[in-house]
């Protein structure tokens, strides 16, 4: 048994070669670094040469349609009801597809905070309906211990929004022509080109692409389990809970749009009152002493 371990050992060490970089690696200074890795153009190669060797047409097309179309009855049935509601309302979209075509809306869930509900429910509601700059403003200098944790998965949500959905971009700007928009409102100065919050007054037209915060709501999670350590070497068990908080974040579009459907709905219903009008003064005529039984 040795010995055959021994034999083993000597094969390993006569074939052993060290490792060297690849051919495509920007280290790669001289030919004799190029180890066994081969270069990209070998492997370019290698991979037209399998895939003239296996054209399409050999290839399983039930495997393939497995694939791509899992499900071909469903799909079937999709396909006949979306042309079906395409003929009948002529092409023309609904509100809700208009809406989601022309704004945009980013949903973010934290992770689980330390806290109960009855301390981050109040957060939850000062924050919400307001400007995303503000309400990080306003955690920073809260004295809530938890108002930390809100400003940070604000933070998050506001760069999720800006990189995944292009949310606060102005038009015909991209994420990086704004340089300074990932900025922290909360520590840093506004730009020349921003808005004070506190100049904000009646009759200001904020920029349709700023973001708000359009609804906030709070997540119960679970119970912890920790020690309590008492007297005399005994211990109770507390369970502290956690809790986590969902954003709704839009631009100011939408805040613009539902406010003038909200006043053009008062005025119709103003309009379809029914309000007293007193009668027209008329000359009284056909007066008698007795009535007319």
């Amino acid at each position: 048994m040795q010995e055959q371990l021994r034999q083993e050992r000597q094969v390993a060490e006569a074939t052993f070669t060290q490792g060297k970089l690849a051919g495509s690696s920007i280290f790669l200074k001289d030919e004799s670094d190029v180890g066994s890795i081969p270069r990209a153009e070998t492997v370019k190669k290698e991979k037209d040469k399998l895939l003239a060797t296996t054209p399409l047409e050999s290839r399983s097309a039930a495997n393939m349609a497995y694939v791509l179309n899992p499900r071909p009855v469903a799909r079937a049935r999709w396909q006949r009801k979306m042309v079906i509601r395409h003929v009948q309302r002529r092409g023309r979209l609904t509100k809700e597809m208009t809406i989601a075509r022309t704004e945009r809306t980013h949903l973010s869930r934290s992770h689980f905070f330390k806290t109960s509900m009855k301390k981050l429910a109040p957060l939850t509601r000062q924050i919400a309906g307001k400007s995303l700059d503000e309400a990080i403003l306003q955690m920073r200098f809260s004295r809530k211990k938890v108002a930390q944790d809100v400003r940070e998965h604000l933070l998050q949500a506001r760069n999720e929004a800006i990189t995944s959905k292009g949310m606060g971009l102005k038009e015909g700007r991209t994420l990086a022509e704004s340089k300074n928009l990932l900025r922290d409102p909360s520590q840093s100065r506004p730009l020349p080109d921003q808005t004070p919050l506190k100049s904000k007054r009646p009759g200001y037209t904020p920029d349709p692409t700023e973001i708000y915060i359009s609804e906030a709501w709070t997540n119960r999670g679970p119970y912890g389990r920790e020690a309590d350590y008492r007297a005399r070497g005994r211990a109770n068990l507390m369970r502290p809970p956690h809790t986590g908080m969902t954003v709704v974040l839009k631009e100011q579009k939408t805040k613009t749009r539902l406010a003038a459907e909200k006043e053009a709905k008062a005025i119709k219903k103003r309009l379809q009152k029914k309000i007293w009008v007193q009668l027209p003064d008329r000359p009284v005529t056909t007066q008698r002493q007795h009535l007319l039984w």
